[in-house]
């Protein structure tokens, strides 16, 4: 039984969720509007502050189908109210970033600058030429640009140096030492 599935959300204050034919979730917070069509197979249904997702019944592919979407409602409640942030780090001497108008710019040891188009409905801030904060409403859009600036260097573990996730541990590796002359 999928306990995800069957937890009631609560909607903050400020936040309006209506549910129209076809499973289309519209969620209306402070900071934006999301909209997204869920699977026919599953009621929501929003009383009394809270929304309810439940499942026809008890098969597998039913079941995985009734906590993702519980998950995906309440994520959308989150973003509308909250956003959703990730900060990554840049490491390496000389390797920067700078934000040029809706242009991500970073220096990552290459012969060429690295230019990265920030999507409209994502804000983009560098506080320090080592330090990217992406924000956003869309919980999936903002990890998945944040994947994709993390992916133009990947921390490599000998040298420690590349873009990561603030927080983010790297496993270091011991270089190559030179064998013992007799």
């Amino acid at each position: 039984m999928s306990r995800i599935g069957k937890k009631a959300i609560t909607i903050p204050a400020g936040t309006e969720v209506t549910v129209a034919e076809g499973n289309e979730v519209t969620v209306k917070g402070p900071k934006g509007t999301l909209t997204r069509k869920f699977s026919p197979l599953m009621s929501i249904e929003v009383k009394d502050g809270t929304v309810t997702v439940s499942r026809p019944n008890d098969e597998k592919p039913t079941k995985q189908l009734h906590g993702t979407t519980r998950a995906l409602i309440a994520s959308m409640i989150e973003g509308v109210d909250k956003e959703f942030t990730k900060t990554l780090k840049i490491v390496g001497i000389g390797y920067r970033a700078a934000l040029q108008g809706n242009k991500l710019t970073m220096g990552l040891g290459f012969s060429h600058p690295v230019e990265m188009e920030v999507p409209g409905n994502l804000k983009v801030t560098v506080p320090d030429a080592n330090t990217i904060v992406i924000t956003g409403i869309d919980k999936q859009e903002v990890g998945e640009f944040a994947a994709e600036v993390r992916a133009k260097k990947k921390p490599e573990p000998y040298g420690g140096k590349g873009i990561m996730y603030d927080g983010e541990h790297i496993i270091r590796k011991e270089g190559k030492t030179a064998a013992a002359k007799k």
